[in-house]
């Protein structure tokens, strides 16, 4: 039985010493490659990786990995290490400080625990399950806001936007219409730490990969907020939709979003 407090508290010093090699090296000159029309990678994507998983394996030789870029073992048996380690490279690439590494263990494709690093701030999440939700060693909770007119919202756009492009701006549409203010940033894993972190009371995006969002939905769990899909039906690693709330105002923002779901979970 792996002790999931310290899983997380290593991961989160793994994920410290893989943002302190990102930013070290943001503003060189970057070997640039495309997954798809807008999905970048870089070689700094790769380089953090093989740091993680080196690190990982020799503080748990026994539990599997699998990372973004080079793959590994399913995700979905057993324990094991679902890793991003550069969440937001577009940002990255344009030398901009908002982008994070993500590192989530999970048991039958639950995560169970997860840390989270925020290189350009310096800031390190961890939480576990029933352990709670930490940012740099200190509990934090999701905000209190139980009025959707008084709720900061966020969101991403998927990487097939412009084959999905009149259901994203209705849900923008939607949401405008409701929300004191909407953002987007460009990294889910760190839209997640700050619904967490009570900066945020809603976060949706479709699409997401299970690497982007493991380790954060735990931690929105953990604080106290709740995950599901836009329907409010059981949100799993590879379902298509995410929406992540503070808990109080799951259920107004589900009504505004369930037209526009298409889980089918």
């Amino acid at each position: 039985m792996i002790n999931l407090e310290l899983a997380a508290t290593k991961a989160s010093k793994i994920a410290e010493n893989a943002g302190r090699l990102l930013k070290e090296n943001q503003l060189k000159d970057h070997k640039i490659t495309h997954k798809g029309t807008v999905d970048l990678v870089t070689e700094m994507d790769i380089k953090a990786e093989k740091l993680i998983r080196k690190q990982l394996k020799s503080n748990f030789p026994e539990i599997s990995f699998f990372g973004e870029e080079d793959g590994g073992s399913t995700w979905q048996e057993g324990l094991v290490w679902v890793v991003d380690p550069l969440d937001g490279t577009t940002n990255y690439a344009h030398g901009l400080d908002h982008y994070s590494v993500s590192i989530a263990l999970c048991e039958n494709g639950n995560p169970i625990a997860g840390a989270l690093a925020h290189p350009g701030k310096g800031d390190i999440y961890h939480c576990w399950k029933n352990g709670g939700a930490y940012k740099n060693n200190k509990p934090i909770k999701v905000n209190k806001t139980r009025e959707i007119n008084s709720a900061l919202a966020v969101t991403g756009f998927p990487y097939n936007r412009r084959e999905c492009m009149p259901e994203i701006l209705n849900r923008i549409e939607i949401m405008l219409n409701n929300v004191q203010g909407l953002r987007r940033f460009g990294s889910a894993a760190l839209d997640l730490c700050f619904v967490a972190n009570g900066i945020f009371s809603i976060f949706w995006e479709n699409n997401l990969k299970p690497w982007d969002i493991a380790s954060g939905m735990l931690l929105v769990k953990e604080a106290g907020g709740k995950v599901t899909c836009f329907n409010g039906k059981e949100m799993k690693l590879d379902s298509s939709e995410l929406l992540a709330t503070n808990g109080l105002l799951h259920n107004q923002t589900v009504e505004l979003l369930k037209p526009t779901s298409k889980a089918d979970n």
